[in-house]
């Protein structure tokens, strides 16, 4: 089935005998009487979050609430992904939904009454869980979608496939896991999914706003290890070795040069960060190695293949200047999230229909990645963003994503509810 593309059908303004304008409204009120049931769930997911590929328990929580609802649901697609689905039993699209349900090892600093007090061991070391990116709150609104267009079934055409999937942040090393993972194990043909929709809260934009962007709205994401191998000595007398923390040392500044001075900014943006340093044993042995581990972030495929040349050129470069070897490793994890134009020119209305024309931004892209990239890379996908800082806060003041100090306003909740819903209802009214 073919998802029309024609832009004069939009939001509530063509009625069908299929669609009543009625039906916005109805949404619209049992979004706010199930509000306290979706920040319950929020906040349930919230003091007991889990990492990635080890969401066990939450996978068992969705698996909970679904069966309250009423839904049909499988447990287990990419390990611990959970899949339902609401079928009409009538002609239709088959409209993707998707939520992520894991959680990152930072340790949380915010004081609320259900914070995280989660542990577990992550590369080796002992570290919090937390909910620092909001999926949890993705969860809980996917749940209050499902309810609500549960609430409205006899209205509705077609299918809706709701995707509860594990692993966003990234698989644990020798691990497969997340959308890649789903889509490997047969999500988009397995359930027929022709277009999908996913929304990500947002710690720095108002609460009650919507973001998006056409095209390219967040980076492909990298990931590379250089591994520097110099001349081990003692720590008194260097100019017997290769100090590899040293060359490691020019080869992070050599890196910066890349975005400074190589590659041309005003096209898109390039992020070349080392988020990882490991080298030595003691205080006074020069070791014989260091590696580094980082990522790299580009919104352009053609930037980004000259960036992953300059990586290894700058590498190599810099450690035979002093003596030293490097050897370069660059993995590619994330495509370009990418949101199809004529899709996100369709749906615009929708969004503004929910949350005001004045509350929905066109905004440039963002630098972060997101796994949704290989849905979109498969059926016609839109990724928007929904604003949870409270009002109050100036965005300089509002904790960023993976921090231990990141917090959202629960208000906007509805508003999620909401818009994906009518981008569901709207499909379908659009669907030939």
């Amino acid at each position: 089935m073919l998802i029309s593309l024609n832009t004069a059908v939009v939001s509530g303004q063509k009625k069908t005998a299929h669609h009543s304008p009625d039906l916005s409204y109805i949404v619209d009120q049992y979004a706010h009487e199930i509000e306290a049931e979706v920040i319950a769930w929020r906040r349930h997911l919230h003091q007991y979050p889990e990492l990635s590929n080890r969401e066990f328990n939450t996978m068992k929580y969705i698996a909970e609430q679904l069966s309250s609802i009423g839904i049909t649901y499988e447990t287990g697609m990419a390990h611990t992904g959970v899949v339902a689905v609401l079928n009409t039993g009538k002609p239709g699209p088959t409209i993707g939904l998707r939520a992520d349900i894991d959680g990152l090892p930072v340790k949380e600093r915010v004081n609320l009454p259900f914070t995280s007090k989660e542990e577990t061991e992550y590369l080796g070391q002992k570290v919090g869980v937390m909910h620092a990116c909001g999926h949890d709150a993705h969860v809980a609104i996917m749940l209050g979608t499902i309810k609500v267009l549960n609430k409205i079934k006899d209205n509705l055409k077609g299918k809706i496939v709701f995707v509860f999937q594990p692993a966003e942040e990234g698989a644990p090393d020798g691990e497969e896991g997340g959308a890649a993972l789903m889509i490997k194990e047969g999500l988009i043909t397995k359930y027929g999914i022709e277009v999908i929709y996913g929304l990500h809260i947002s710690s720095v934009i108002d609460v009650g706003t919507i973001s998006y962007k056409p095209r390219g709205t967040m980076a492909a994401a990298d990931r590379f290890i250089i591994t520097v191998h110099g001349k081990q000595s003692h720590g008194s007398k260097p100019w017997t070795g290769v100090d590899p923390i040293v060359v490691s040392a020019q080869i992070i500044m050599g890196l910066q040069t890349i975005v400074s001075r190589q590659v041309n900014l005003t096209n898109e943006a390039v992020v070349i960060t080392v988020g990882k340093l490991t080298s030595g044993v003691r205080n006074n042995i020069i070791p014989e190695s260091a590696e580094m581990i980082g990522t790299i972030r580009t919104l352009d495929t053609t930037m980004q293949r000259i960036v992953h040349e300059k990586i290894k050129l700058t590498a190599e470069k810099i450690a035979e200047s002093a003596g030293a070897t490097a050897d370069v490793d660059i993995k590619i994890q994330y495509p370009v999230t990418y949101n199809n134009p004529e899709l996100t020119a369709r749906m615009l209305p929708s969004l503004e229909k929910v949350a005001g024309e004045q509350n929905v931004r066109v905004v440039k892209a963002d630098t972060g990645a997101e796994d949704f990239s290989f849905y979109a890379q498969k059926v016609p996908g839109l990724f928007f963003f929904l604003g949870a800082k409270p009002k109050n806060v100036h965005t300089i003041d509002a904790p960023p994503h993976h921090t231990p100090d990141f917090y959202i306003d629960e208000s906007g909740f509805v508003l999620g509810i909401k818009a994906l819903s009518q981008l569901v209802l709207d499909t379908i009214i659009q669907t030939k």
